[in-house]
């Protein structure tokens, strides 16, 4: 009766965790760059005295959907979007390198180029530091960043920097709770040279709002069928006590 019990309760716990995955989907369903969720359980027994007669539900760290967003054109000099494989490097809170397919960029105070969350963008050299003032500022599809200082002719574009744009293997990359990809090893990868953006252009997040709302209803009917499992383990174990009373 309990190992019943033991199933339901782990598997109805497993559902709830998979809510919150499908549930932060939806809440990015409009973040630019954003890569989807899958929730992921497996069944695992449960040691101690005796026999392993015991199996639950154990959360697995969840996996990505690497597919491309759609491109959403902004006309924005400063507006970059991944064409096919790649990221673009930035840095973390932690100053250590970093990956995302947000490209939606802009020029802080003293003319570092940021991420929209604040983030430094790396570049050749470290962190881009763009010479102002400036009146044009173009990025090439290599990423190359070619600007016009102010006062200067319309012709007068000088290459300052380089964006870092990596490849790497995206079975060793692993999603922080900042929503940033890494190495699972800590290394930075290394700059790929067949990596193209586009400019004046973002990258739509990849989720299907349709398709996650459909996930979540298919995920409560399973939380209700647990749920009803407990309380039929319940009601039997209380029909095993009345009958032993009886005898």
């Amino acid at each position: 009766m309990d190992n019943m019990l033991y199933i339901s309760m782990s598997g109805a716990k497993e559902n709830m965790n998979a809510l919150a995955v499908r549930a932060n989907n939806i809440a990015n369903v409009n973040t630019h760059g954003f890569k989807a969720d899958f929730e992921q359980a497996r069944s695992m027994q449960a040691f101690g005295e005796g026999l392993p007669t015991r199996v639950f539900a154990i959360t697995e760290s969840p996996g990505q959907d690497f597919t491309g967003g759609a491109l959403q054109q902004t006309g924005n000099a400063l507006d970059v979007a991944i064409q096919g494989d790649g990221w673009l490097s930035v840095m973390d809170d932690q100053n250590k390198e970093s990956y995302t397919r947000s490209g939606s960029l802009h020029m802080g105070p003293t003319g570092e180029l940021l991420t929209s969350s604040g983030r430094p963008v790396i570049g050749e050299n470290g962190p881009i530091v763009i010479p102002t003032p400036v009146e044009q500022i173009k990025i090439h599809a290599d990423g190359r960043i070619e600007v016009r200082p102010q006062g200067a002719p319309a012709n007068a574009l000088e290459e300052v920097d380089q964006l870092k744009l990596v490849n790497p293997d995206v079975r060793n990359l692993v999603k922080g709770y900042d929503g940033m990809f890494r190495q699972a090893d800590g290394t930075p990868a290394a700059v790929d040279l067949n990596v193209q953006v586009a400019g004046g252009a973002l990258e739509t997040s990849n989720v299907s709002a349709v398709g996650e709302l459909t996930g979540m209803i298919n995920l409560q009917r399973q939380f209700e069928m647990q749920i009803k499992m407990m309380k039929t383990a319940e009601e039997n174990d209380k029909a095993s006590d009345s009958l032993l009373r009886i005898s």
